[in-house]
Order: structure tokens, then C-alpha cells, then sequence
């Protein structure tokens, strides 16, 4: 997959007679760019890898985009509420991620639905029908594109049935509960103590119970890998990633936002191996 090459500083293609295409995140904005190809352009609002989608307040010029927009794609699950604001009285069509999970997991409230690579390909079929019908003449290309993404989520899959097969409910700790679905689909079991978890996607201080009880798990020597968000560093994840460390327990970091240089799936496909391998 090609790396987004629009910005959030960048035009809209009504000119062009393109359809135009707003998307939340670099994530979203890059399987949108995937499925829609040359034949419509594409733009992501948020673009900083420091910039927090929860805490995000829309200017008057990415409203404007927003309401003059064919297609907004968005995560939902109160990741990025600030679309949804925005879209209030406008004729947009919408391809919300959240919404596209598939029915045995579509009660969890985890809002990381990016980290789910069958939502992917749910959004990216989404995104193509939705874009054939703003664009019929073009619609078989919009559908070729998402199927053909859809096919190369498959290679991620593979890795995370390979390590289901191969570590069935192997144990493991996040700092944040941001891979929840990848260890989901690989069958892992997440050791994070719930208060512990609570804490951090509520975005408060953890209790020092709930410390103590996360770090005596690395202590304990009762999880395998640690999985760390590079992004969201603070004392306490680093004093459990040094406790890890100091255990020779692996430790794989993960990231909220795309990174440079990474289409999504080359993306996925990085983190799933590196679990794998961090399992052995």
C-alpha cells in the first residue's frame, strides 16, 4: 500500500470533479487513499502523531471540509467525536469504523477498531461502494482496490492464526489497551489488571493498587511479552518497561498513529510478526 501523500494542509478536489474524500486520522485517510486510487482525492484532518483525536476541536476550515465533503471517514467510538460535531447538517455520506465491526465482537467497546483487520477490509468495502455510487463510471475500480486490500489483510491474518496455533492463550501485558484486537485475533490472553486498564483509557492515574498489581505480573514472571505504546509514555509505563526488561520478558512497542513511510498493511503485518516473534 502507498503512503498517504495528502496532508492536513492540503486542497480539496471538488475542482477536479473528483469526489473528495475527509478522513479523521492518517490510519482512515490511508485505506481510503488505497480504495479510491487516481480517481478521487483524499485528506486527513489530523496529521500530528502527537495530536490527541479524543481532545481534537475542529478549526473553521476543516468544518467547512468536513461539510462540503462526498465521503468522511471516521473511527467513532468516541475516538474522534469531533466529526461527528462537525457533520451536523451536512449532506456527506459516512463510512464510521466502529459501526462496521463484525457481529461476535460488535459489543466490545474497545474504540482501537483500527488495530482489527477485518473492520479494515468491512470500511474499505464501505468506502468502495460508497465512492462507486458518487462516481458510477469508476465503481469497478473502486471495488477492485478494496477487494484487493481486503486480500492483503489476509497476510496479517495469517500471522495471527499462526500464533494462535502455535501459543494458544499465551499471556501478555499492555500499557494501554491499544492492540486489544490484535491479541484478540491471535488468541492471546491479556493479563492488564481491569482497574488498570480503566485507568489508562479513562486517561486518569492508575491507583498504586493497581500498579502494584500490574508490575508483580512482570515480577511474577506470569506474562510473556510486554506491549508498549511508544506514544503515550509516562513514569509508570516506563518503570513496567524496565521491570520487563529486567525479567527478559520481550517487550513489543506499538503505536497509536501511522508511521512514516508505512502504508497501513506493511503496518499491521510489522506489528503482528513482531508479536510472533517476540513469543518465539
Amino acid at each position: 500500500m502507498a503512503a498517504l501523500s495528502v496532508t492536513a494542509c492540503g486542497t480539496a478536489g471538488s475542482d477536479s470533479g473528483k469526489p473528495t474524500v475527509i478522513a479523521s486520522t492518517t490510519v482512515w485517510a490511508d485505506i481510503a487513499a488505497t480504495v479510491a486510487g487516481p480517481d478521487a482525492t483524499v485528506e486527513a484532518l489530523i496529521t500530528d502523531p502527537a495530536a490527541d483525536p479524543h481532545s481534537h476541536e475542529t478549526s473553521a476550515l476543516e468544518s467547512a471540509k468536513i461539510s462540503d465533503a462526498d465521503l468522511v471517514v471516521y473511527n467513532g467510538g468516541h475516538y474522534d467525536e469531533f466529526v461527528g460535531k462537525a457533520l451536523a447538517g451536512s449532506a456527506a455520506r459516512t463510512v464510521e469504523a466502529f459501526a462496521a465491526r463484525a457481529a461476535d465482537i460488535h459489543d466490545e467497546q474497545n474504540e482501537h477498531v483500527w488495530y482489527d483487520v477485518q473492520t479494515v477490509a468491512a470500511v474499505a468495502g464501505q468506502i468502495g461502494r460508497v465512492l462507486g455510487e458518487l462516481d458510477p463510471e469508476r465503481a469497478a475500480s473502486y471495488a477492485d482496490r478494496a477487494t484487493a486490500l481486503g486480500d492483503r489483510l489476509a497476510t496479517v491474518t495469517a500471522i495471527t492464526d499462526s500464533i494462535a496455533a502455535a501459543h494458544p492463550q499465551a499471556p501478555v501485558l499492555q500499557t494501554e489497551p491499544l492492540a486489544y484486537y490484535l491479541l484478540l485475533d491471535a488468541g492471546i490472553d491479556d493479563r492488564t489488571p481491569r482497574d488498570y486498564q480503566e485507568a489508562i483509557e479513562q486517561e486518569t492515574d492508575p491507583a498504586p493498587a493497581a500498579v502494584a498489581a500490574t508490575r508483580d505480573l512482570i515480577g511474577a514472571e506470569q506474562v510473556r511479552v510486554l506491549i508498549y505504546n511508544v506514544q503515550t509514555e509516562d513514569p509508570v509505563s516506563k518503570d513496567l518497561r524496565a521491570a520487563a526488561v529486567a525479567a527478559n520478558i520481550p517487550v513489543v512497542e506499538v503505536t497509536e498513529t501511522l508511521p512514516p513511510g508505512l502504508g497501513y498493511v506493511d503496518w499491521q503485518m510489522k506489528n503482528a510478526q513482531a508479536l510472533a516473534d517476540a513469543l518465539g
